[in-house]
């Protein structure tokens, strides 16, 4: 899942549905990070509910591996944040450049969430065609 281009991220709504939203990742010790818009529906989710599912997929969210059990939470402490975004510019390079400026251009920048994901265990979560 290390080297895929983007996570297909599912995470779970009040009355249990899973909503799935690919997202870029990177990689950093034994958890990935991502970023989102602050209000995102995702990080909402997250905020009320940690529990996730991920598997590597591709830009439109097309699974390309197994689904995996995760446990999300919002990051807030500022030196995580600072590792976050490096893992994603090391991974991402100009891509994550060109997003960095362009969100600082319109504001969005400091409006940014950075997520935290624990795969657990490592082991394939079970696919129940949600």
């Amino acid at each position: 899942m290390d080297r895929a281009k983007y996570l297909n991220l599912a995470t779970y709504r009040r009355n249990g549905q899973e909503v799935r939203t690919p997202v870029w990742f990177a990689g950093s010790g034994a958890r990935y990070y991502l970023f989102s818009a602050g209000e995102a529906g995702k990080v909402k989710r997250i905020r009320a509910n940690g529990r996730a599912r991920v598997v590597s997929c591709d830009a439109r969210g097309g699974i390309t591996g197994e689904w995996f059990d995760a446990a999300a939470r919002l990051v807030d402490d500022e030196t995580e944040i600072q590792q976050a975004y490096r893992a994603l510019r090391r991974k991402y390079g100009w891509q994550m450049y060109l997003t960095d400026l362009g969100s600082r251009l319109t504001g969005r920048y400091a409006k940014r969430q950075v997520i935290a994901l624990e795969l657990e265990a490592r082991q394939p979560a079970v696919e129940d065609g949600g």
